[in-house]
């Protein structure tokens, strides 16, 4: 039964990509190749969740950046994605300024690039529990009377918070590890250094919640009982 609503699933999911690319796209006055547009989807998937080069992807689909630039632009205007902007208020250290690309969904980006099961323990599961945790946080922002905007912050030096809440109000680390450690708390530290911030989270697939260097480590389930009770921001 479990095999049957998987492959169930799939099929639902290919129709849809499918019924997008000949209504939604055909329409669009801007997409003279349909084809062409298909490999961007994919390059839009294999990097989902990235930061957004339209010089690299531009070579990889053979047309240029102004064109990648008018892709994204579509897949936004369709709801198929969004960016997550990155945050620049007074920096100190020196920043990345692209911005990432999530598509809305995990299971439209696994489809586009054949993945059938995403397993535990893979670069892949970490993305994807990533994706699966933004897409919360963004419903959320948008569904709470705060409204709040949500930025992602990295320098050039590599140090990185997958999502920072509002007005540097709550900073996030999310990491798909069974037992965090302090290694993984490096950015938020780095991030605590430079804003002054009201709470500290490290999203992860640990058992317990626990309090490491005023770092709160949550569990994921209990991390969205607290989002959805507006008790994180």
């Amino acid at each position: 039964m479990k095999r049957f609503w998987q492959t169930a699933v799939i099929c639902q999911v290919s129709a849809y990509i499918g019924n997008y690319l000949r209504d939604e796209i055909a329409a669009e006055a801007r997409i003279r190749n349909i084809g062409t547009f298909a490999r961007f989807l994919e390059i839009a998937a294999l990097t989902n969740g990235e930061m957004v080069n339209y010089t690299n992807i531009a070579a990889d689909c053979g047309v240029s950046a102004t064109t990648v630039k008018e892709y994204f632009q579509i897949l936004e205007d369709t709801l198929i994605g969004r960016y997550l902007p990155s945050f620049q208020k007074r920096p100190k250290r020196r920043m990345i300024i692209a911005p990432k690309f999530y598509l809305f969904d995990v299971g439209i980006a696994n489809n586009l690039l054949n993945r059938e099961k995403v397993e535990a323990g893979t670069e892949l599961f970490g993305k994807a529990f990533e994706h699966f945790i933004y897409q919360e946080i963004y419903a959320h922002s948008r569904y709470s009377d705060n409204e709040y905007p949500v930025y992602y912050w990295r320098t050039t030096s590599q140090l990185e918070v997958d999502f920072v809440l509002g007005d540097h109000e709550v900073a996030i680390e999310v990491k798909a590890t069974e037992q965090a450690n302090t290694r993984h708390l490096k950015g938020l530290k780095s991030f605590a250094e430079e804003y002054e911030v009201k709470k500290l989270i490290l999203i992860s697939n640990d058992p317990l919640p626990r309090l490491v260097n005023n770092i709160l480590i949550l569990p994921w389930k209990v991390f969205l009982e607290h989002l959805w009770a507006g008790e994180i921001i």
